[in-house]
């Protein structure tokens, strides 16, 4: 796969490195050639250096023939030029754009790209770890939006089945694991005290089960 990475600060280098340490053909573009400098020395894709939003610079790195573009920069305003460029001149189908400011998020999302925003996943992750209780993250989707959590069902869940306590439209089942045995749930389930329940969730969701578990301990 011919990907070209663009920005290459702490993001886009660790992007980079990684791609090409699977094989992907990588070309990295930043305005200041000291950028590269964030590259570990045995990374050998191409490296160039100049004006990322110039035509001339993208058609140098093979924006032609690129399978995917990764915009990076710390600007969210270049991301998303550099995303619509490489989507309506060059016809780029996998675009993925780095959200830098917070508040700019909606700019990258009225376009319709796949967008990645470190800082509002980040400040999800550490209010949740802040929080602390029985539910643990095991993935997390988009940006935080749905996430799959796992918990240890409670003694006074025993005997319950899924449907009393899971099935709703911000929080679902996804695997019922039994003495080391997974198992895809039916609603008609019913619950033993140990069972590990994987869950598919939104934010209102899991909060609304980790009120549930919360009120199971102090009950």
């Amino acid at each position: 796969m011919h990907v070209i990475v663009v920005g290459c600060g702490r993001v886009g280098s660790e992007l980079a490195y990684n791609l090409y340490k699977r094989g992907q053909k990588v070309v990295v573009l930043d305005r200041d050639p000291d950028a590269f400098k964030n590259l570990p020395a045995d990374f050998r894709g191409r490296t160039l250096a100049g004006e990322v939003l110039s035509k001339e610079l993208l058609l140098r790195a093979g924006i032609e023939t690129a399978d995917a573009v990764a915009a990076v920069t710390p600007v969210d305003a270049v991301n998303a030029v550099i995303a619509h460029t490489a989507t309506t001149v060059w016809g780029v189908k996998n675009i993925v754009v780095r959200d830098y400011e917070p508040t700019k998020r909606g700019l990258h999302e009225a376009f319709g790209y796949q967008v990645v925003s470190p800082s509002v996943w980040g400040a999800q992750r550490i209010e949740e770890m802040l929080g602390g209780g029985a539910l643990r993250t095991v993935f997390s989707a988009g940006n935080g939006e749905v996430e799959v959590y796992e918990f240890t069902v409670p003694a006074t869940w025993n005997g319950k089945h899924l449907t009393e306590v899971l099935y709703n439209g911000h929080c679902q089942p996804v695997s019922v694991s039994r003495a080391g045995r997974a198992m895809l749930p039916s609603p008609s389930l019913p619950l033993q005290a140990g069972d590990v329940i994987h869950v598919s969730a939104t934010q209102e969701g899991i909060e609304n089960l980790r009120k549930q578990l919360s009120e199971t301990e102090e009950g």
